[in-house]
């Protein structure tokens, strides 16, 4: 239907026919002249009709057209240095594809704000905004570098159940389902059966999943349905391999956003690169919290308070944004996550931007008798678990891995808060559309 985009419209074409097709963004009547600004997803095209110059069928169809109708255009791109980038469309036709109703649910030019919950029940007309649209194009090449990162260290990309039996990490915060004549519930995360991969010969595991969490927040944070990396790697030393994934995972998520040049320019945003993520301790962490001001008991996990307060402690006194704690409380981390000798800490860490939690990870324990006894000592059931234990029962190499948050990485690449970077947001309050 097209021969270009906007985008690809430039000086060089001065002359040559084009075809453009897309969304009417504004019209403007001078008299004269009437101007037609057409909008795709590249960006802008200035129409410039004159009377005298161009056909009154063409005049005629600029004045029937309303905002946000979809039209296709034929004409010549001419240099105008007062046009918009220097170039613009004389039509020779246009043609009406789709006519837009009248008032518009919410305005695409933002000469009239709108609040999230108007935007967000008009999703649809919410990502024709340029600016909009740029989270979700740079969201799309995020996670395309993930997934090579991934590919090029051999990981293999799996699809895990999303309806399960039983909690894959134990816990109530889970969506029940009615599955015929039983019970089941919607995942947490694919924990359990990435694990049981491990014990198949794969080595390397990714998915690029949804996890489900029946949590009552209502925070600039937190979903209640969220996209994540999750990967598991066999034949490891300790967590620190895993670590070094994540690190370079996310290294290069960041480093492909920062180069994402056309949709920062439109969100008017800034990417660093940060160099090597270093690591404190979860002991470490609460004795910069207290020098802070900010007194967590040992054993407790980090609140949101805590994370952003060490977020700060972090940029201003190492100047890191991205870090890892390490070490977590055994009891405050699942059963399969790896003890240390001592068995007061954990082989477990968080990996923190700008004072958000993004991802989380460990060595898993792959000693059958241990998983049990943990199982247990967390108050569940090992017969719930019958079909995890016993992939651990013929041969089970030492395994880690974690789940990152791409929402939350989002979030805090463009320091917006999390619904702006999510299509369609699923929280306690919204469910359509």
């Amino acid at each position: 239907m097209r021969s270009h985009y906007s985008g690809d419209i430039t000086g060089r074409l001065d002359g040559k026919k084009v075809v453009l097709a897309g969304w009417v963004h504004e019209i403007r009547d001078m008299g004269k002249l009437k101007f037609l600004v057409l909008r795709d997803r590249e960006g802008f095209i200035q129409v410039t009709a004159k009377k005298g110059d161009t056909c009154e069928e063409v005049l005629s169809a600029i004045d029937q057209l309303s905002k946000e109708s979809v039209i296709k255009v034929e004409g010549l791109i001419v240099k105008n240095e007062k046009a918009p980038r220097g170039v613009e469309l004389k039509p020779d036709s246009i043609e009406l594809i789709s006519k837009a109703d009248s008032p518009l649910p919410l305005d695409v030019t933002q000469k009239v704000d709108a609040d999230m919950d108007t935007r967000l029940n008009n999703r649809f007309m919410d990502l024709r905004k340029p600016e909009v649209a740029a989270i979700f194009t740079l969201r799309g090449e995020v996670v395309n570098a993930g997934r090579g990162f991934l590919r090029e260290k051999g990981f293999v990309e799996i699809n895990t159940p999303k309806i399960i039996a039983s909690a894959s990490e134990g816990g109530t915060e889970l969506f029940p389902i009615s599955y015929f004549d039983r019970e089941a519930f919607l995942a947490q995360s694919p924990q359990l059966y990435k694990q049981m991969m491990m014990s198949t010969g794969l080595d390397r595991v990714c998915e690029l999943t949804t996890y489900f969490r029946a949590e009552e927040h209502d925070t600039r944070r937190h979903l209640n349905e969220v996209t994540a990396f999750d990967c598991e790697m066999a034949f490891i030393e300790d967590e620190e391999d895993v670590m070094e994934l994540l690190e370079g995972l996310v290294m290069s998520m960041v480093k492909k956003a920062s180069e994402s040049d056309a949709e920062l320019e439109r969100l008017g945003k800034k990417i660093n690169v940060p160099g090597k993520i270093e690591g404190i301790t979860y002991d470490k962490a609460l004795k910069l919290l207290k020098e802070n001001g900010k007194n967590i008991p040992w054993g407790e996990d980090l609140d949101t308070e805590s994370e952003k307060l060490l977020g700060e402690v972090m940029e201003r006194e190492y100047g890191k944004q991205l870090y890892f704690i390490t070490h977590f409380p055994l009891e405050s981390k699942p059963f399969y996550t790896m003890p240390c000798e001592d068995r007061k800490y954990s082989r477990s860490f968080d990996l923190g931007y700008k004072g958000v939690e993004v991802a989380s990870g460990s060595q898993r324990i792959h000693d059958p008798k241990l998983l049990e006894d943990r199982i247990k000592h967390a108050g569940l059931n090992p017969e719930n678990f019958g079909f995890y234990l016993q992939a651990f029962k013929y041969g089970m190499p030492p395994h880690g891995g974690f789940g990152l948050g791409l929402d939350r990485v989002m979030m805090q690449l463009l320091d917006l808060p999390i619904r702006e970077v999510v299509l369609f947001p699923r929280d306690r309050h919204r469910l359509t559309p």
